[in-house]
């Protein structure tokens, strides 16, 4: 994150479930340490009480994330984990297309960040916005917090109703089907080939 200082920049810690879109866990720091990263996970894991679950943390090749600290931390948590692909930009679609959102929604600033408090409150106001209120596209329109609680697959039912009746109350202005609310019930950052034609068949 950009700060006013040439040459100077905030760290964006941040666990997100791939499953839902949650942004689980968010701090924002001065630097890259591995220390911020365990306390994070450690956080995170407490909050989702993950405890006895079997859990994937996927990243990338940072120092920080492939370094011996942050590793034995993940071990102690139940926590296995992935790295992105050598020499890929875009390996985790999910974390691209947060960025993207992040950087091109209304709430980002047009000038840098003037310190770490105003680049902390930017944070947490675009988490809540983000897990809150932002209809994801990917989700069918529910939001991260929604498909995170379990409600996302009574509101979608409810969605295709009304859509069945209203196209039963008039059906010419429907040339096909209505929309399909479903959502998947696995989802898989890079799946190997039967997976993907597995999915492809949902």
């Amino acid at each position: 994150m950009p700060s006013t200082i040439r040459g100077r920049f905030y760290y964006w810690y941040m666990v997100k479930d791939v499953y839902s879109r949650k942004l689980v866990v968010n701090e924002v720091h001065e630097s890259e340490r591995a220390e911020y990263a365990c306390e994070l996970m450690e956080k995170g894991c407490l909050r989702e009480r993950t405890a006895g679950r079997p859990l994937v943390l996927h990243s990338d090749n940072g120092t920080v994330m492939k370094g011996s600290l942050l590793r034995e931390s993940m071990l102690a948590l139940g926590i296995a984990p992935s790295f992105s692909r050598p020499r890929v930009s875009n390996d985790n679609a999910y974390a691209e297309a947060l960025f993207r959102t992040a950087k091109y929604c209304p709430l980002w600033p047009e000038r840098p960040f003037e310190g770490l408090t105003e680049a902390r409150l930017w944070v947490q106001k675009f988490v809540d916005w983000y897990n809150e209120e932002h209809r994801h596209s990917a989700l069918k329109y529910v939001t991260p917090n929604e498909r995170h609680e379990g409600k996302a697959s009574a509101l979608l039912t409810a969605r295709d109703t009304l859509y069945k009746t209203a196209k039963a109350a008039n059906p010419k202005r429907w040339s096909g089907k209505t929309r399909n609310w479903q959502l998947a019930p696995a989802v898989y950052l890079n799946p190997e080939r039967p997976e993907a034609e597995a999915m492809q068949g949902c």
